[in-house]
């Protein structure tokens, strides 16, 4: 495996743990690669899959981690679902080969003897969250690789997010919460306030009605949280929230806004839509990862993952697996 240790790491830095949103990479996969038509050994539609192990392959070349753990949805169940019966409503039904395939990763991943999570009635970000809260206690670094922005929450000082994007692992960015305020002018702790107030169409919830993007980064930036904003509004009316807004519009020579947000933050519903929002975006931390014993460490047995990635059919990803998955551990 080629060495890629993080930003400013060195030989004394922390063991990495690398967490694959499996889901994700499926998704995009199956739509971006369906034109290959790819089958395996038995005629199964396998382009997801392949283009799914390909990514994981070259984000373990990348990272040479010393444990992997892929999530995965729950798809018999939901707790979301239940609490919220529109949850991801309005989403295209998935096409036939795409569910097989789901139907298929996890499996797959266990017979090469990676470690895979299903928690009950929960998502692969729930494993993400857990694999970040599980790192910081335990003095490692973190690597989450998922096309979800819901993941930006969880990044730290050892959490870090490989955002992948049409350029795959290696065009895609990893993002810290330096580079996450650069990009949307937003604190990771915040994060999840932010999603909030602008909502998430592709989950079907909507956001505070006319609190757009820029105007909960300005009130994040500004009050530092929605819990201080909440508070102003009920023991001061706002006050300190428009003067704060007003103020910041006079230093750059932009429009007032102050009294126009505290407006829409106070109109009926809107803060009941934001604490929905904020607890359906919320990831469970105490997901058990199942890390004792061997399981998601690395190297895995050579005669294994060249039958089971052979089965695939193509013969430079058997090359990449048997290179990537059966050399020597991670430091």
């Amino acid at each position: 495996m080629t060495a890629h240790p993080l930003d400013d790491a060195d030989d004394a830095a922390p063991r990495l743990l690398l967490v694959v949103d499996a889901p994700s990479l499926l998704h995009r996969n199956h739509h971006a690669r369906i034109g290959s038509d790819l089958r395996d050994a038995a005629g199964r539609p396998v382009w997801a899959l392949h283009g799914m192990l390909r990514q994981i392959l070259e984000a373990v070349d990348r990272f040479s981690p010393e444990l992997t753990v892929f999530g995965f949805d729950d798809r018999t169940s939901s707790v979301r679902a239940t609490a919220y019966p529109d949850y991801k409503a309005g989403r295209a039904e998935k096409q036939p080969e795409l569910v097989e395939q789901l139907d298929r990763a996890s499996a797959m991943l266990d017979a090469l003897g990676l470690h895979t999570v299903t928690p009950a009635g929960l998502e692969a970000d729930d494993v993400s969250a857990s694999a970040a809260a599980w790192s910081e206690r335990e003095g490692w670094h973190c690597v989450i690789v998922t096309s979800d922005r819901d993941s930006f929450a969880h990044l730290s000082e050892t959490t870090r997010v490989l955002r992948l994007i049409d350029g795959g692992i290696h065009g895609s960015p990893t993002l810290d919460p330096r580079r996450l305020r650069t990009m949307y002018d937003v604190d990771a702790e915040h994060y999840l306030d932010y999603a909030a107030l602008r909502g998430d169409a592709s989950d079907n919830l909507p956001g505070v009605a006319g609190i757009g993007k820029k105007t909960a980064a300005l009130l994040l930036s500004e009050m530092g949280s929605m819990r201080e904003v909440w508070a102003d509004i009920e023991h001061a009316g706002g006050a300190n929230l428009v003067a704060a807004l007003d103020s910041l519009a006079e230093e750059t020579g932009g429009r007032r806004t102050g009294g126009q947000a505290l407006k829409k933050l106070t109109a009926e519903g809107a803060r009941e839509q934001f604490e929905f929002n904020r607890s359906m975006m919320t990831s469970r931390e105490d997901v058990d990862l199942g890390l004792t014993g061997t399981a998601g460490r690395l190297p895995l047995d050579p005669t294994v993952v060249a039958r089971v990635v052979g089965y695939l059919g193509v013969a430079d990803t058997t090359d990449l697996a048997l290179r990537v998955l059966t050399g020597p551990a991670a430091p």
